[in-house]
């Protein structure tokens, strides 16, 4: 994790002595592995607890600390809503599980591998058939500045045609999926779904996937209306992204979600 100093929240308490959550150090790689890992059997709860879940459909990933060439990931056709630390798989570009003993899903490995070789930057990456992020895919266009939800992603999310509805099981299609996710936040793949980006943490990510999901919901009710939509000026949009869309913001409000499934869950840390 980027532990690099941060301009101060606009969130941040200006009186002393008051707790505000920060993002951890770590003395060893093996202490930060153990969060990671943590973390993503966490948000795997987490978006069982959201209906994030479709059968056997949905991948987390995050990267190993000292070897970022491999990665740890979810059990393919395990329930969200069980998956403990234990149970994570460290599998290797090759979709070659190193530790573990269940499958990993083979269209999940060609897609987030690839996502990961392409983008040497991203950290973690959550991707899910959820219902609104399916239907909003299926459109074929990015998100409209039209809430700050929204704004978040805003000239920062890729919208990717290529394989579109297609199951990606050849390592060419997942590289053409993952080149184009570039720099964004979060990728929209036409006939597909959503995908996330989290480039510090997989608290990033998971909120990134949960504000995305949000945001579809969101434009889908709104155009439902039939009533024209109100766009934010461009400025404004931007304005709203660069202060309440940033890594650490992600980081942030994924915090009351994680600190209730760790209550509501602590077999996970199993």
């Amino acid at each position: 994790m980027n532990v690099a100093v941060r301009k101060r929240s606009v969130y941040q308490p200006d009186q002393p002595g008051l707790h505000f959550p920060t993002p951890p150090a770590f003395a060893t790689a093996a202490e930060e592995r153990l969060h990671r890992k943590q973390r993503l059997a966490a948000a795997c709860r987490v978006f069982a607890r959201y209906g994030y879940e479709y059968g056997f459909a949905g991948h987390i990933t995050v990267r190993d600390p000292e070897r970022p060439d491999l990665y740890w990931t979810n059990p393919f056709a395990m329930d969200f809503g069980r998956v403990r630390v234990s149970d994570l798989l460290l599998v290797d570009h090759d979709g070659k599980v190193l530790e573990g003993s269940w499958a990993v899903n083979r269209a999940g490995f060609v897609l987030h591998a690839a996502i990961h070789e392409a983008n040497p930057d991203i950290l973690a990456s959550c991707h899910a058939h959820t219902t609104h992020g399916m239907a909003w895919a299926a459109l074929g266009r990015p998100l409209d500045p039209i809430t700050q939800t929204a704004c978040g992603f805003y000239e920062d999310q890729a919208l990717i045609t290529d394989e579109a509805g297609a199951v990606v099981v050849e390592r060419k299609a997942g590289h053409n999926v993952a080149a184009a996710f570039g720099s964004a936040k979060i990728a929209i793949h036409q006939n597909h779904g959503l995908f996330s980006a989290g480039r510090e943490s997989v608290d990033e990510a998971a909120w990134w996937f949960i504000a995305a999901e949000r945001a579809c919901e969101i434009q889908l009710k709104a155009e439902a209306t039939g009533h024209p939509l109100k766009l934010i000026p461009r400025a404004a949009a931007l304005h709203s992204r660069e202060h309440l869309a940033t890594p650490f913001m992600a980081w942030l409000h994924f915090q009351p979600i994680y600190d209730a499934v760790c209550r509501s869950d602590p077999d996970l840390f199993d």
